[in-house]
């Protein structure tokens, strides 16, 4: 399966630190690209475009001139509203990010123009309907956010969604959900994916934006621990309930199928509620350090390579 041209023979590892929100930030970016990873970040994770525009200039500067070659880049909300769409990807033009990663919504004009400078466009997507319409947009890369992902997840098993996908999409196929070993790495690429898509385990790395109370939370967790809700933000999620009790919301009766849920109302935005009922994936079980991305990276590699030589081992004295 393709990886787009501008990523072949630059990545140490076919993975890519995913954007989140709230949690990426250039540091992070920067570290994951120094090791050989795709990094990436929301722009809203920036209070204004002038913002997102000194965080882009900062993640230039800090991988230009050296031996850096590793791809990185940006998630927009292509959503009516999201103001600031049409100005962050002004900025993403001028400044020609190397990856844009599109969310709810697939816009073909976007992916023209990011096409136009040399760019390349990923678009994460929880069903067919939606892979179906970011294909047929042109985009270069689709995001299958399987169940168990952290953040806005969908609730199909991954064998079955890259299978499905795999029917009809050539491009570029990345797997996102509960991967936080190289061994899970090496895993989706065996069901026919081209990269890995981490979330969770990089939120705790030493660079990543999260509060100390969010990386202990989160290795305190196990997968029964999270939480997948529509009441934070009006799209399913996956929170951690900790988080969720924390902040004196009801988990049984915000699971209770046909009950009323909490009153929300009082969380005025999805950046005020994100900020302190915090999301994860499932995969927390396996999830108990807080390694700098260098550190991570390694173990991720060597876990990787591992995984690859017990399949040929096998395959072999079969």
């Amino acid at each position: 399966m393709p990886l787009p041209a501008s990523f072949e023979g630059k990545l140490r590892l076919p993975a890519v630190a995913a954007p989140m929100f709230l949690v990426s930030n250039p540091a992070l970016v920067i570290e994951s690209c120094r090791s050989g990873v795709v990094g990436s970040f929301p722009a809203l994770n920036c209070r204004t475009s002038e913002g997102f525009e000194q965080w882009i200039e900062e993640i230039k500067a800090a991988l230009a001139g050296g031996d850096i070659a590793t791809p990185w880049g940006v998630n927009l909300i292509v959503h009516r509203s999201n103001p600031r769409v049409e100005a962050d990807l002004a900025l993403c033009e001028k400044h020609e990010v190397p990856l844009v990663i599109t969310s709810l919504g697939a816009v073909p004009d976007l992916v023209q123009r990011v096409h136009a400078y040399g760019g390349v466009v990923f678009h994460d997507v929880i069903n067919m309907r939606h892979a179906r319409k970011a294909a047929a947009a042109g985009v270069d890369g689709l995001i299958a956010v399987c169940a168990g992902a952290g953040g806005h997840a969908g609730t199909l098993n991954p064998l079955a969604i890259t299978q499905e996908i795999r029917s009809f999409f050539e491009g570029t196929l990345l797997l996102s959900g509960c991967i936080s070993t190289g061994g899970h790495i090496a895993a989706a690429l065996a069901m026919g994916a081209d990269l890995a898509y981490l979330g969770t385990r990089f939120i705790n790395t030493a660079e990543s934006a999260a509060p100390a109370e969010y990386k202990t939370m989160i290795e305190d967790a196990v997968a029964a621990d999270i939480v997948y809700t529509d009441a934070i933000s009006g799209v399913s999620a996956n929170f951690l309930r900790q988080s969720l009790e924390d902040n004196d919301i009801d988990v049984e009766l915000l699971q209770k199928a046909g009950g009323d849920k909490p009153d929300l109302k009082a969380i005025d935005s999805e950046v005020k509620a994100w900020k302190t009922i915090w999301s994860a994936g499932q995969g927390v079980g396996g999830i108990d350090d807080v390694p700098t991305v260098a550190e991570l990276c390694d173990r991720l590699e060597a876990e990787y390579r591992a995984a690859a030589n017990n399949v040929a081992a096998a395959l072999g004295s079969g």
